[in-house]
């Protein structure tokens, strides 16, 4: 290594030892909310300290995970949503799943991301605390949310938007995901206004990155259909975004590294939000 280069990442590693770090997952557990069309988070301890002991009298022990790639925090994948067979690109879906897995667009395909980060507090910019049960956030309020906060999305930004859904209601499978009362959320607007910014990602700290009506579930997600399938954009679902949201942290770096899992229409990660 150079003395530039050395200089250069010495200069690096005590700006990033210096900064805040916000962590924007959940804790995966049982009883994490999931939509009933994903599996459920489990995990059993496989070995206990003591089941097996070394002649030097250590022991280890390890466990088996069982979940969906979209239960808790997690990032959709360009294979997980078609739209009249297609998916981005007008690939054919079908032909794009023989084998058991996905051949293209899987979520070893995902880049890491880092790149400025923006949080969209939409509440806040409606002066409420929360939005209410199915509330279609429009992109007319998302720019009174970047007229009340002075920022503006720019191309190639990871676009995180607060609905302020209680991360109380966790504890509540039934309530967190709304199919009763519905779930605020980006209505179609909303995902066409971010799409028209070239963003690379979207997020939301909700079940589905989608308004939700009452009673209606996901039977209709079209933020997905224009974000993924007609733009190539990934959307991040259950963000938990309360903590920047406190401290009006509205601009950051943005952090995620998605797992590397072949095929895979989705994957869960722990992003990150990085501030000096």
């Amino acid at each position: 290594m150079s003395t530039i280069d050395a200089e250069k990442t010495t200069r690096l590693i005590a700006t990033a030892s210096a900064a805040r770090v916000y962590d924007l997952g959940h804790t995966l557990e049982a009883g994490t909310p999931v939509s009933p069309n994903h599996p459920p988070f489990r995990m059993a301890l496989m070995r206990r300290h003591g089941d097996r002991m070394r002649e030097d009298g250590g022991s280890g022990a390890n466990e088996m995970l069982s979940l969906g790639c979209h239960t808790g925090t997690h990032i959709d994948a360009l294979c997980h949503v078609s739209h009249e067979g297609r998916l981005h690109g007008g690939l054919d879906a079908a032909e794009a799943s023989r084998g058991g897995r996905f051949n293209v667009y899987g979520a070893e395909t995902i880049a890491p991301f880092v790149c400025r980060g923006v949080l969209l507090d939409v509440p806040r910019a409606l002066g409420v605390e929360m939005l209410e049960a199915a509330h279609a956030t429009t992109a007319a309020q998302l720019e009174v949310t970047e007229r009340a906060q002075d920022i503006e999305v720019r191309a190639g930004d990871a676009v995180l938007i607060r609905s302020g859904w209680p991360v109380e209601r966790f504890g509540d499978t039934e309530a967190f995901i709304g199919w009763k009362s519905g779930v605020p959320g980006p209505d179609a607007s909303a995902a066409r206004w971010l799409a028209e910014r070239e963003i690379r990602a979207a997020g939301a700290d909700t079940i589905a990155f989608e308004w939700l009506a009452p009673g209606a579930g996901h039977s209709r997600l079209p933020a997905h259909i224009t974000l993924i399938v007609e733009h190539g954009i990934h959307i991040m679902e259950v963000l938990d975004l309360e903590q920047l949201a406190r401290d009006r942290v509205y601009e950051f770096l943005f952090i995620c590294s998605p797992l590397k899992l072949a095929g895979a229409t989705g994957s869960p990660i722990r992003p990150l939000a990085v501030v000096a």
